[in-house]
């Protein structure tokens, strides 16, 4: 039972004190012990203050100290007749150097005991009454702490494996939370990247395979489609670096809404040949809800170049009084709604439904496609 670190000053402090209030007076009493006990009477508490001088130098390095002491009470009880007010003064040393709460209690118990059994020894022997009461009440006291500590190490014990698992379940969370995160972040850039970088690609594609066909018969017309690859590549550019974060989001739609689809529809005719009836409406909204917008028209325009073989196409953009509605028909070879299996659409309605709006998709095969989002408007 070594003593810890931080209660060895404490004990050298005490130290003096118990001499002077445990020791001194069972010496000073025994000067007065007949001749026959006066030896014995003075020679343990001498021995018991010269073992507390030498394990008070290295407390850590004498546990059996407390031990001396238990039999100390017993002798010193055994010669007086009692060792109260040494046992009182001797609990520190059962309590302050032990690590764990088992051994005080079972030290404090045995002194005690000790004590009693002494003096009841010392008196004749341990047929008096009250010595075995007193004895039987000690070791049923010492039993009862022991179990109540066993029952608070047990708590303890099971408090601390709680902790742990609590620990372990957050960090879990985090760790779900994380990767939550990072898909949902994947998912983002997968859409930002089909609806902007993918689609550019995919018109200078078709306008590069126009211009080689117009190069000899068509050269004006193969110029304005270079241009419009030039152009196209611009965006590209700026589009790329918005997403690696090298420009601000805002400036993708940094004009008015109704500007902005303008600038989309008239590119989408001039290289395409495709008739569009645009009737867009000047509708005052956010950043988020304009980028929303332009990437709804975007897809869906870009979807009648590749699959629609439409002659017209209309753009309805209008203010509600719960929100803005963007609506988009062709006149084309339309769909089966049910069976539709690609990422545009989804990424659509995913990014609708993040701002509080909803898409709704109307077509038939032979019957054109009509696509229209609603999204709130915030005043």
């Amino acid at each position: 039972m070594p003593a810890s670190d931080d209660q060895t000053p404490i004990l050298r402090w005490y130290a003096p004190l118990w001499v002077l209030f445990g020791p001194a007076p069972v010496f000073v009493a025994g000067l007065d012990d007949p001749p026959g006990t006066r030896s014995w009477s003075l020679a343990v508490p001498i021995a018991l203050g010269l073992a507390c001088a030498v394990s008070g130098r290295r407390p850590g390095r004498h546990p059996w100290f407390p031990y001396a002491l238990v039999a100390g009470l017993g002798v010193v009880s055994f010669l007086r007749g009692g060792a109260a007010s040494l046992y009182l003064m001797s609990l520190p040393y059962f309590w302050l150097p032990a690590r764990s709460a088992r051994w005080p209690v079972l030290l404090s118990g045995a002194g005690a005991a000790a004590a009693v059994g002494g003096g009841a020894l010392g008196d004749g022997g341990l047929a008096s009454g009250n010595s075995v009461v007193t004895l039987v009440a000690y070791a049923a006291g010492t039993t009862l702490a022991l179990a109540a500590r066993r029952v608070a190490d047990r708590a303890e014990a099971r408090a601390r494996r709680l902790d742990g698992e609590l620990v372990t379940a957050r960090a879990d969370l985090a760790e779900a939370h994380r990767r939550q995160g990072a898909a949902e972040e994947r998912e983002r850039l997968a859409r930002e990247i089909h609806d902007t970088l993918a689609q550019g690609f995919a018109s200078i594609v078709v306008l590069a395979e126009a211009v080689r066909s117009d190069l000899v018969d068509d050269p004006s017309g193969a110029a304005r489609r270079l241009s419009s690859i030039e152009r196209t590549a611009r965006e590209n550019l700026a589009e790329a670096r918005v997403l690696v974060g090298s420009s601000p989001r805002e400036t993708i739609a940094a004009d008015s809404v109704s500007r902005t689809l303008r600038r989309t529809v008239d590119r989408f005719a001039e290289d395409t040949g495709i008739t569009v009836d645009a009737d867009l409406a000047d509708v005052d909204c956010d950043p988020t809800t304009r980028i929303a917008l332009l990437r709804c028209t975007q897809e869906s325009l870009a979807n009648v170049r590749k699959h629609a073989a439409a002659s017209t196409v209309g753009v309805v953009l209008a203010a509600r009084p719960y929100g803005v509605e963007l609506e988009i028909t062709d006149d084309g070879r339309g769909f089966s709604v049910a069976d539709a299996r690609g990422f545009g659409l989804a990424g659509m309605r995913r990014r609708l439904t993040e701002l509080g709006g909803e898409l709704t998709v109307t077509s038939a095969p032979g019957d054109g496609t009509r696509v229209l989002a609603v999204l709130p408007v915030e005043e």
